[in-house]
C-alpha cells in the first residue's frame, strides 16, 4: 500500500513539472528586458543665511534631503530658552522654523510621518515640547521616538528634533492614478 501512494504521488509530481515545462515551450519568446527605471532624483535644502549654509558646508550635510517621496530633515539642536521666554515658547519657535523647512522642501507638518527627539534631559524637557509639537502636529500621529542622551553637538544644547516627511500631495496623486 506504501509503494502504491509513493507511486501515486511520484506520478502527480511528474505530472506537474512536465505540464509545467510544455506550457514554458509554448510560451512566446522572451523578450528584452526593460531597462531600469532611474534613480528618483536626490535634492538637498540648504539654509538661505550664509553663515549657517557655511556651517553644513563645513561638516558636509544639509538642512534637507528630498528622495523620491519623502523628506529628511536633519537635526535641529535647541538650547535654553531666550530670557523672557518658557520653554515651550523657545520650542514653539523652533517648530515654526522647522514648518519653514518643510515648506521648503515641498511638505508640511501634516506630512511628518516620523519624529526622533533627543533629550538631555528627558523630564525637564519633554513636556514642553509636546506642548509645543501638539500645536502643529495633529492626528494621524507620525511615529515618535524620545531618546534620553548625555550631550549634543553644542554644549548647551539641550534637545535636538529630527523630521522625517513625505513630500505633500504624494499621497492623493498615487491614488488618482
Amino acid at each position: 500500500m506504501k509503494t502504491f501512494a509513493h507511486a501515486i504521488a511520484a506520478a502527480t509530481l511528474l505530472a506537474g513539472l512536465t505540464t509545467s515545462a510544455m506550457a514554458q515551450d509554448e510560451a512566446a519568446p522572451e523578450a528584452t528586458p526593460a531597462p531600469a527605471p532611474a534613480p528618483a532624483p536626490f535634492e538637498t535644502i540648504m539654509p538661505e543665511d550664509p553663515e549657517a549654509r557655511a556651517f553644513l558646508e563645513q561638516f558636509g550635510f544639509s538642512q534637507a534631503a528630498i528622495h523620491g517621496d519623502t523628506v529628511y530633515l536633519s537635526g535641529v539642536i535647541l538650547g535654553p530658552p531666550p530670557e523672557g521666554l518658557t520653554r515651550e515658547e523657545a520650542y514653539t519657535r523652533s517648530l515654526e522654523a522647522i514648518g519653514e523647512t518643510l515648506k521648503r522642501a515641498g511638505s508640511s507638518w501634516d506630512d511628518v510621518v516620523d519624529i526622533t527627539t533627543y533629550h538631555v534631559d528627558i523630564e525637564q524637557s519633554l513636556p514642553a515640547l509636546a506642548a509645543a509639537k501638539n500645536r502643529f502636529v495633529k492626528a494621524p500621529f507620525p511615529a515618535w521616538t524620545a531618546i534620553d542622551i548625555d550631550r549634543l553637538f553644542t554644549p548647551d544644547g539641550e534637545l535636538e528634533i529630527k523630521v522625517t516627511a513625505r513630500v505633500s500631495g504624494f499621497v492623493e496623486a498615487a491614488r488618482a492614478e
